[in-house]
């Protein structure tokens, strides 16, 4: 079956299909609407075939439909029917879920994207669940507050290595996780990963996309070079 993904995000829409190994991507941002974005997607994916698509969605996501409007697009995504946009089956699930069902490797793997806030996710033996760690209390605020780009700008690069060394310390100790992966924008403002963590990779949103429409059990050793085989 081939897939066309289609990454979400609040300053660009990225595509990739199977059989291709250069996404495309167009501007995002907040005049862009569900309808547009799927006009595009159409356009711009033209001469890639699809049997069905995945959606990573910048928001709360459940049982695989958008259920609040993302922060940086304008409304109407919330109720907007997909499949029947693109007429095909469609599958939908948060972007940071999405991203991290691409980095797992196997076992039990928590995921972290450090970008604009805190995106977070589980999977285990294969199933991915989306988590909201991002508004959890810490210190005076939230675990966003202080390890997205807020906490980033307000305190430093140096306060904001240290807030993220001792968040992921935390949620390692309450979840034990076997893997954990870093994703998102800022892990490169890092000096080092912290203990027992591996950096991950945005083009693993799309692997995560492919891995969407496969069993459980076959999601651990498909690499992205394969995928878009």
């Amino acid at each position: 079956m081939n897939i066309l993904v289609v990454d979400v995000g609040g300053t660009s829409v990225k595509i990739l299909a199977t059989g291709h190994e250069e996404p495309r991507k167009f501007p995002s941002g907040p005049t862009l609407t569900a309808e547009q974005t799927v006009a595009r997607v159409l356009e711009l994916a033209g001469d890639w075939q699809h049997d069905a698509v995945s959606i990573g969605y910048p928001g709360f996501v459940m049982r695989g439909r958008p259920v609040a409007e993302p922060h940086n697009l304008p409304p109407g995504w919330v109720g907007f029917d997909f499949q029947a946009a693109f007429n095909c089956p469609v599958k939908i699930i948060n972007d940071a879920a999405m991203q991290a069902l691409g980095s797992y490797q196997g076992g039990k793997m928590l995921f972290l994207g450090l970008g604009t806030g805190l995106g977070s996710a589980m999977v285990v033996d294969g199933i991915v669940e989306p988590m909201e760690l991002a508004h959890l209390p810490y210190r005076d605020g939230t675990f966003e507050d202080y390890v997205g780009k807020r906490g980033l700008d307000r305190k430093g690069k140096k306060k904001w290595r240290e807030h993220v060394a001792d968040v992921v310390a935390k949620l390692t100790a309450a979840l034990e996780p076997d893997d954990v992966v870093l994703g998102g924008g800022n892990v490169k403002t890092l000096k080092e990963l912290p203990p027992g963590c591996r950096a991950g990779d945005n083009a693993n949103a799309f692997l995560g996309g492919f891995r969407l429409w496969e069993e459980p059990s076959d999601r651990k050793t498909l690499t992205l070079a394969k995928a878009c085989s």
